[in-house]
């Protein structure tokens, strides 16, 4: 009663053979019913399916003689014919067997050494990569998550400085250039590499206020932008998922 079904060209099957083996009947008879409901069966394009002819080689003599490869609906059709006690018992276990192996098929269990052993190459390839990826995101998912819970606003050459540290492709004057691409400093006049709105809108940035008294009395008032620590976890995170500067 071992290996009642098999796998075949990708499908759960028996064999005309086995079958005859199971039930106690001639091989030739078994033979003989397959072909008579090939013979009785529509031209439907289903039959190939059910049924797909073979050969096994005698042990004793060493010839070759025909056989049928049969999937759950040719070997239901089939064993339909075979009754009595016993033949309930070994349709029960054929119904076990094909239910057992199209369960391992969708579960993708191997069903040869060659299987097995490809399954396990795939499966350490996967795992060295996970390992790769996870030492190169390292860095950067620390970085990030400090950034995160910092309170000191930085200026963004500084900003520029870090990314680099951590594999940003990026210096400062890219950096200004980028921001102001992509709306989130002034591009032009008087309050060129200032914040727009836009930006403090969502605090990704502080302005920095100097006051300078010039020689002849008068006060000159100087303006710097910084990134706020909300800003570098947007910036960074924006650049980190790719390394490469993001459309806004």
């Amino acid at each position: 009663m071992n290996e009642l079904v098999i796998m075949h060209d990708q499908q759960a099957v028996t064999t005309s053979l086995k079958v005859a083996e199971v039930f106690k009947k001639s091989h030739r008879h078994v033979l003989e019913a397959i072909r008579d409901l090939l013979g009785g069966m529509p031209k439907s394009g289903q039959t190939p399916q059910m049924f797909v002819e073979g050969n096994y080689t005698n042990e004793q003599n060493g010839q070759s003689y025909p056989m049928y490869y049969m999937n759950r609906d040719g070997f239901t059709l089939l064993a339909m014919g075979f009754t009595g006690s016993k033949a309930m018992e070994f349709k029960l276990a054929y119904i076990q067997a094909f239910n057992q192996m199209e369960q391992e098929v969708r579960l993708g269990i191997p069903q040869t050494l060659p299987e097995a052993l490809r399954l396990a190459a795939d499966q350490a390839e996967q795992i060295e990569q996970q390992k790769k990826t996870i030492a190169l995101q390292a860095p950067k998912a620390l970085f990030a998550d400090a950034v995160a819970t910092s309170h000191t606003s930085i200026l963004i050459g500084d900003l520029a400085k870090l990314m680099r540290q951590n594999g940003v492709d990026i210096g400062q004057n890219r950096l200004f250039g980028w921001l102001r691409d992509h709306g989130y400093l002034i591009g032009k006049g008087d309050r060129r590499n200032m914040p727009t709105q836009r930006a403090m809108d969502l605090e990704l940035f502080d302005i920095k206020e100097r006051t300078f008294q010039n020689p002849d009395g008068s006060v000159r008032i100087t303006k710097t932008t910084k990134v706020t620590g909300k800003g570098q976890q947007y910036f960074i995170n924006k650049f980190l998922r790719t390394n490469e500067p993001q459309t806004a």
